[in-house]
């Protein structure tokens, strides 16, 4: 069961805590025992950078690895305060079954500064990444290995852009170890750096990549160092920014698009290539969701994702969920419950839980969305070396290949009459039309909306559980269609047709750094609300 804490740390505090014990007991016992390793051991082993680079992936995948549970950085309540409550329902991926603060909380969008439940992916950024960043960045290039320093900046741009997309400006630029009351940096010029190290790391990491390179391996638990795959990552990664700033930057995202297509080392685009939290020996990693879902009763399925894969009839709803007491999958609208709703219902057998065990992996990204991504970009007229139909009806295969699906594959695409269903509450009395009519068989003459439409439900469906990435798209783009929250406790901040748009501005950050917070507000073109559009966030 989720507890709200009360913040213990200011910023000052948690930044000191990051230089003392942020790292993983292997790295600290190895930096006291002077007699454990000579320096040149420790840079031949990695061990100078590996456990830095560990707590990033830690970190960034929000993995239970040891602590309780409100172990704000080391524990399934992390995530839950980080993702669960908000980017995990606010993408269409999970419906909550608990009734946090007498129904308002994230899910219904009741925030108030200096709640914990919506600075945690703020704190997790600035206070656990950006240092052990830092740190393994310096390390590497005082040893002189630029590769290793170039794959910190592929995982802290991953770790960072989902903050960025959470919040808006963010300190990032500039930012510098240990410093107190760090600026702001506008989205625009953090998106800009997002590129440049991008760009610069598949540079320095492809000739390493193409030459069969392994690094890190024993501190890696998503790809064991294949330092192939984390160029294919990082080349992918760069696609999905330059997207996510089309309608924002038409130009730059072009051009960033175009450097993915043309890189050598291409893009995740294999089904062993997918990206997700696989576990280091002995690091008794548990799966978050898994966790919410069967120990706590917190989560189950979602009502677009029961809307979409029953209307559909698609096969990948058996392996993301587990069927009702009736044999059928049944969801659970967000933001259902208010003051003395009867919950017990909807942690029975009348709505579907999720089909996942304590040690399922966590997904970091899918290989199918490589395809989807150049699907969008080849219907936008972009080079990406195919067509849009290609690239879309390939993203479709790679998912149901991730997902062990063989049977039915070929009737699915080329299924031209099928579209969502409407919504019946099987453990209550909410119901609610179907939010599409889209179909899922390409159609080239149908206009640009309808097939983007197309691209963005699938690529939904196939990132399931990679729920940062889902809202963010579902802001970009307005895609998948989904239905509104069904109590809206934001005072009017934040309207249900168009959804929720970011999380506010800590509370810590007000209190201890509140000239730069303050900046970065106003940065952000309109109130600190949750219903403030951020800059990417153009499309009408």
């Amino acid at each position: 069961m989720m507890k709200k804490n009360i913040l213990r740390y200011t910023l000052f505090g948690f930044l000191a805590l990051s230089l003392t014990t942020a790292c993983t007991d292997d790295f600290e016992s190895l930096n006291t025992n002077k007699h454990a390793a000579t320096d040149a051991d420790m840079e031949k082993d990695g061990k100078a950078v590996g456990s830095f680079f560990t707590q990033m992936i830690n970190r960034t995948t929000v993995m239970k690895i040891g602590g309780d549970q409100d172990d704000e950085f080391a524990s399934t309540g992390a995530y839950q305060h980080q993702i669960g409550i908000s980017a995990d329902s606010y993408s269409g991926y999970i419906g909550h079954t608990a009734g946090w603060a007498r129904g308002r909380y994230n899910g219904t969008y009741n925030f108030s500064k200096g709640d914990e439940w919506g600075n945690a992916m703020f704190k997790m950024g600035m206070v656990q990444i950006m240092p052990a960043w830092a740190q393994m960045h310096a390390k590497a290039l005082e040893q002189n290995q630029p590769q290793v320093a170039a794959l910190a900046d592929v995982v802290k741009v991953f770790a960072m852009h989902r903050v960025a997309d959470h919040y808006g400006p963010i300190p990032y630029i500039n930012y510098t170890l240990g410093a107190i009351g760090q600026s702001y940096d506008a989205l625009d010029k953090v998106y800009a750096k997002f590129f440049e190290e991008l760009d610069g790391a598949i540079e320095v990491l492809t000739p390493y990549a193409l030459a069969g390179n392994n690094i890190l391996g024993d501190y890696d638990p998503i790809y064991g160092g294949d330092i192939l795959k984390w160029t294919k990552l990082a080349n992918t990664l760069r696609l999905r920014l330059a997207l996510r700033v089309v309608y924002a930057d038409a130009a730059l995202a072009q051009t960033e698009a175009e450097k993915s297509a043309a890189c050598p080392v291409g893009f995740i685009d294999e089904a062993d290539g997918r990206a997700q939290y696989n576990g280091l020996p002995n690091s008794a990693a548990v799966n978050p969701i898994w966790q919410q879902a069967y120990e706590w009763n917190e989560n189950r399925m979602s009502a677009p994702m029961d809307s979409y894969l029953n209307g559909y009839k698609d096969p990948r709803i058996s392996v993301y969920f587990v069927a009702a007491g009736d044999g059928k999958y049944h969801g659970v609208r967000q933001g259902v419950f208010a003051d003395g709703a009867n919950q017990s219902a909807y942690i029975g057998e009348k709505i579907s839980n999720v089909n996942l065990s304590e040690n399922s992996p966590v997904l970091y990204m899918a290989a199918a969305e490589s395809f989807f991504l150049r699907a969008e970009a080849a219907l936008r007229g972009w080079n990406m070396g195919g067509t849009a139909q290609s690239f879309y009806e390939a993203g479709i295969r790679m998912s149901m290949q991730e997902n062990g699906i063989t049977s039915g594959v070929d009737s699915y695409v080329r299924n031209s009459t099928a579209h969502p269903a409407a919504f019946n509450d099987n453990a209550g009395s909410d119901s609610a039309p179907a939010p599409s009519t889209i179909t899922i068989r390409w159609n080239d003459n149908d206009d640009f909306e309808t097939n983007l439409e197309r691209i963005i439900v699938q690529k939904w469906i196939a990132g399931w559980g990679n729920s940062c990435e889902a809202w963010s798209e579902f802001r970009r783009t307005g895609y998948p269609k989904m239905f509104p929250v069904k109590l809206n406790y934001s005072d009017g901040a934040v309207s249900s047709d168009l959804q929720i748009r970011r999380l506010p501005y800590p509370g810590t950050e007000y209190n201890t750094n509140r000239a730069a917070v303050t900046a970065a507000a106003q940065l952000l073109g309109g109130e600190d609300n949750c219903g403030t559009r951020l800059w990417w966030d153009k499309k009408n």
